[in-house]
């Protein structure tokens, strides 16, 4: 593994990364976050404000799809420079230095791990696994800088601290993360107290966004907590299929080699670097987390981004130089594999999913502009939502974010909805559109008496693209007064129904449609 030949890997796969992200229209999840750069606030539904802040920051400068994930395109470059910055310093000066073919070939493994090959779509877990990754390096420094009784690993700590606050701002899972660092800690207690005091600084920095998080929910429903701790959670249950699925995705996110050289190594120390316990930790007990919980939830992909690297740096350090050399070998072919597969199904007509049942999604994602050519004299009418003429809505938070973000316009969340994706009730005052004319798009023929109740009139029809069907439901005359006892008063009850201990200093759900009653059980 040369210099040459290490970058022209990365030449490749950023070039890939480059024309995946052009290729690939904004999914739902990523225009659905957009959303959240238009109209930047201290919080939102769902999660910290992280991603917000970010494509606030880009928005001003351009919104196509290259540009607003760039992010996403550059993180495993980066990630992997970062890697290879740091791997010296985690060796000890009385070590023989480590070499530059290990640190390109554990480089390689970050580059080149399946999902970084793919993934450039511009979520939540962008930050935090830019914030997690370059907070977990700064600890492991600390805590390599206290074994080799270096007498000021303070500043390492104090940089663990600030990414982490970063982490704390983007996603709440930044939390198996700082428990990590005080299972570490502890491990060290017996013979260096450093560790727990570096803890307590990077704790202490945390403290500002936990404060702000803590303010915003209190002012705004407390969305995040209803939503990560509460609603999201009514299907867990014990299962002998969710562990299973969770080993899978283990099986794809680190490959069947790597998996069980990490097996096959967990107790050994043959590679030419020295162990390095806190790396041991930070890999190792998320992933036992995980497990765990996957006995009763289903673990996302996503969930395990943040921690893959460690796991690969952990393995790299400790395999010997063949060893290293075949897995990364693998790795190679297997990115290669990948990248033949997508520029594969990318030539394949639309039509080749025409009977799979997310079909109509994949239409409303790769043909928005066919869409909106139908939709044409609604568009543009209602962005000052005072005003007269057409409201724009569909009845799901990934299509109508999807949709809005192509028509460049707000689009209303018509209906109750899912636990999922409901910052549109943040962004829709429903009181205000009393009296308007609304278009509900639907990508499933609609029952008209679910919508009779709230309209004056309903009429419907439909139109065909790239033969998926969609309906257009059409209310003239808003009733607001029966849609808040219909759907509102419902919404409130499933999605509102606060935990009495919990301080609320405001409500924006229940302050406008329900005032002078609180959101509580």
């Amino acid at each position: 593994m040369t210099g040459r030949l290490f970058s022209a890997l990365l030449a490749v796969t950023l070039l890939f990364r480059f024309w995946l992200a052009y290729a690939f229209p904004m999914s739902g999840d990523e225009a659905y976050f957009v959303g959240w750069g238009w109209r930047p606030d201290w919080g939102f539904y769902d999660h910290p404000p992280m991603v917000g802040w970010w494509l606030a920051a880009l928005l001003p400068f351009g919104s196509n799809e290259v540009w607003l994930r760039l992010p996403a395109i550059l993180q495993p470059a980066l990630l992997a420079w970062a890697a290879y910055s740091i791997l010296p310093a985690l060796a000890p000066a009385t070590i023989t230095p480590m070499s530059d073919e290990r640190r390109r070939w554990i480089a390689l493994l970050i580059l080149l791990a399946p999902v970084n090959v793919w993934n450039v779509f511009m979520t939540t877990d962008t930050p935090l696994i830019y914030f997690s990754v370059l907070s977990a390096l700064a600890w492991i420094r600390a805590s390599r800088g206290s074994d080799a009784d270096e007498t000021t690993p303070w500043r390492w700590y104090l940089l663990c601290g600030l990414f982490l606050a970063g982490a704390v701002l983007s996603k709440y899972f930044a939390a198996i993360l700082g428990f990590a660092y005080l299972i570490d800690a502890l491990r060290q207690l017996r013979r260096d107290r450093r560790p727990l005091a570096g803890l307590f600084i990077a704790y202490a920095c945390t403290v500002p966004a936990l404060a702000v998080m803590a303010w915003w929910n209190s002012e705004s429903c407390w969305p995040n907590f209803m939503f990560n701790f509460v609603n999201r959670h009514g299907d867990a249950q014990w299962s002998a299929a969710t562990p299973l699925l969770y080993a899978v995705t283990l099986l794809y996110m680190l490959t069947p080699p790597a998996l069980w050289l990490v097996w096959k190594h967990r107790r050994s120390d043959r590679g030419a670097a020295p162990s390095v316990p806190s790396l041991g930790v930070i890999a190792g007990l998320p992933l036992l987390l995980f497990a765990l919980l996957s006995l009763v939830k289903p673990i996302g992909l996503h969930w395990l981004l943040s921690f893959v690297p460690f796991t690969l740096i952990w393995l790299g350090l400790r395999l010997s130089p063949p060893s290293l050399r075949r897995l990364g070998a693998f790795f190679v072919g297997f990115a290669a594999l990948h990248m033949l597969a997508i520029v594969v199904v990318s030539r394949l007509p639309l039509e080749t999913w025409q009977k799979t049942r997310f079909y109509d999604g994949i239409v409303l994602t790769f043909e928005s502009p066919a869409l909106l050519k139908e939709l044409q004299p609604y568009l543009n009418s209602n962005p000052p939502m005072a005003e007269p003429g057409w409201v724009l809505a569909m009845d799901g938070y990934s299509s109508a974010a999807t949709l809005g973000y192509n028509a460049r316009q707000h689009v209303v969340v018509f209906g109750e909805g899912s636990t999922y994706a409901r910052q549109d009730d943040i962004t829709t005052d429903f009181r205000t559109l009393a009296g308007r004319n609304i278009l509900v798009l639907k990508k499933t023929e609609p029952v008209l008496d679910q919508y009779r109740p709230y309209f004056r009139t309903v009429t419907v029809d439909s139109f065909e693209v790239r033969g998926a069907r969609f309906w257009r439901v059409k209310g003239e005359g808003f009733d607001y007064p029966a849609y808040r006892d219909g759907v509102l008063s419902a919404v409130r009850k499933k999605y509102y129904a606060l935990p009495g201990w919990l301080p609320q200093n405001g409500c924006y759900f229940c302050d406008r449609y329900f005032p002078g009653e609180t959101c509580c059980r």
